[in-house]
């Protein structure tokens, strides 16, 4: 039962880095977009979702000592605490983690809505979203490849809460929309063309240290026979599912886009039904992944 609760919490805090990361970077680059469409649901959202994980990490702090101690009795005890918090980088991450959430929820609740309170989120929310490689498997890496698979890792982290995190503000905006609203068509295209190049930059950051950590985790004697272990199966749903994002996101930049400014409610319709669709396949890989932190590799086996 331990088991499962980790994988629920760590697939829940990973989707709360996405947001905590992704939204105040949306709310920048897509600064003029926004404006005029006095967007007032990003602010609310990052409040609860700072809450939420101030206490997700904890929990899982516990919930992880409980495993290592063998019972939650063993974990509550303050010298098995005080172990997982100053002798295990998971622990000191989950630390981190949970300082940086309540600096992000004490912003999000004393700061006006604007340009500084979302740049000064973008600190904790880096902090959350680099938290992950420590309590995954890119610090587990030894030896003269530690610090390579640590850093890809991390930017691995990165690149992913800023697709997922954008993903929920447009899945959010397509589906506020109704009728005919030229304003928030116009909000929109912009918004899509101004995350063009940020969702290029993430796409391709996320293939190259994708590869990086394969090979740190897989290892080429091992790839014949990936299909063979839990990890490697995963790992496979994993990459089908990227694969279909993908797809959707070139369909969304390349096609529904550029149809916005021809015919905005045909293009509206698609593209909520696409953005919808890309953003439930994000949300499923965290889930995978969370799922996939709690096994071994097979370069471990």
């Amino acid at each position: 039962m331990v088991e499962v609760w980790i994988v629920i919490l760590r697939g829940g805090q990973y989707a709360a880095g996405a947001l905590l990361l992704g939204l105040p970077a949306f709310m920048l680059y897509s600064a003029r977009a926004v404006e005029p469409l006095a967007l007032r649901w990003p602010r609310p959202v990052l409040i609860w979702t700072a809450a939420v994980l101030a206490l997700a990490a904890p929990a899982l702090l516990l919930a992880q000592t409980a495993l290592m101690a063998g019972s939650l009795s063993e974990a509550v005890k303050p010298a098995s605490l005080g172990f997982m918090i100053t002798g295990m980088g998971l622990g000191q991450a989950l630390g981190v983690r949970t300082l940086a959430a309540l600096l992000a929820l004490g912003l999000a609740v004393l700061l006006r809505p604007g340009r500084l309170m979302w740049s000064l989120l973008l600190l904790p929310g880096l902090v959350v979203s680099a938290s992950f490689a420590w309590t995954g498997h890119g610090a587990a890496t030894e030896g003269a490849g530690h610090g390579l698979h640590l850093a890809a890792d991390i930017l691995h982290a990165v690149a992913a809460s800023l697709w997922i995190g954008a993903l929920a503000a447009f899945t959010a905006l397509i589906l506020r929309r109704s009728g005919d609203n030229t304003v928030w068509d116009k909000g929109l295209e912009r918004s899509l063309a101004g995350f063009a190049g940020v969702g290029a930059v993430a796409v391709a950051a996320l293939v190259v240290t994708g590869l990086v950590n394969s090979a740190f985790l897989i290892g080429l004697p091992q790839i014949a026979s990936l299909w063979n272990s839990p990890y490697g199966l995963l790992l496979t749903l994993k990459l089908a599912l990227f694969g279909l994002m993908v797809v959707l996101a070139a369909a969304n930049r390349f096609r529904l886009a550029p149809l916005m400014t021809a015919d905005a409610s045909r293009a509206a319709l698609h593209l909520r039904k696409s953005l919808s669709a890309e953003f439930v396949l994000g949300l499923t890989i965290l889930a995978v992944v969370a799922l996939m932190g709690t096994l071994p590799p097979p370069a471990s086996a």
